[in-house]
């Protein structure tokens, strides 16, 4: 276990302010077999993202920056570093969010534990500058399959490492852009994998950004009726089934 690589996909966006925490997260782990595979996507912030990047990566060569040429938001920056990533195994990770020093130890035993493909654990919601709990921890359930997905999906991207060798490398549906796309990458997956597991352990901080594309829920209510009568193609009654599953249950789930 100890010699398999783990490829950490970090998309960044106008990410200047935050990444280098994100970095410095990556550095404290325990486990240390990691590449950090970082993709700007064009951020029209003359080069200040990518400035913080270089300076870690010209100290430690396991930190790897890739400059996109084109704006192809989440999905896009994210298959540019999986095109690239060798490890064992995927781990995401924003580049705003935090991962706690054993993160990468804790979730490569829980998956050999449970013999699983996919595994996510449970994480905080903090404030973006304060990181002060905003919300009370999102604990996951103790797994998911397809069928529960499309009523909602626990699966954080930055909480979540697959075994690439049991899965194969999946790519994300670019022409979802940055909206729901990783929603459709987790149920893509579970067509073909009959559980993601749960780790109940807080292992991750995450950053509820004011200007997040998810932060209003009623922005995100028609891609993801969309994502089940388009992508999903299920009926107009299972659709509205799972929409209102999805509706209450996101309810709740970001209650104060």
């Amino acid at each position: 276990m100890n010699k398999s690589l783990v490829s950490i996909i970090t998309p960044m966006y106008k990410g200047a302010a935050f990444v280098g925490e994100t970095i410095e997260s990556v550095l404290a782990q325990d486990y240390e077999n990691w590449e950090m595979i970082i993709v700007d996507d064009c951020s029209p912030d003359d080069g200040a993202g990518i400035a913080v990047v270089e300076s870690y990566a010209s100290k430690d060569g396991r930190i790897k920056l890739i400059a996109s040429k084109e704006n192809r938001g989440s999905s896009g920056a994210r298959n540019i570093a999986l095109q690239t990533a060798s490890g064992d195994y995927i781990a995401f990770l924003d580049s705003d969010d935090l991962w706690s020093p054993t993160f990468l130890s804790s979730q490569l035993q829980f998956i050999k534990d449970k013999e699983a493909a996919i595994v996510f654990s449970s994480y905080r919601r903090i404030d973006e500058n304060t990181k002060e709990e905003i919300l009370s921890p999102f604990i996951v359930p103790e797994k998911v399959n397809y069928k529960s997905l499309l009523k909602t999906c626990p699966i954080f991207p930055s909480t979540a490492i697959y075994d690439a060798k049991k899965c194969g490398k999946y790519f994300f549906n670019e022409q979802l852009g940055s909206m729901r796309d990783d929603y459709v990458y987790w149920l893509a997956m579970l067509k073909s994998i009959d559980y993601a597991y749960g780790n109940k352990e807080i292992l991750v901080d995450y950053r509820i950004r004011k200007d997040s594309v998810t932060a209003s829920k009623k922005k995100v209510i028609k891609p993801q009726w969309n994502v089940l009568r388009k992508v999903e193609k299920l009926s107009f009654v299972k659709s509205l089934y799972y929409l209102s599953c999805w509706a209450v249950i996101s309810y709740f789930k970001y209650r104060k």
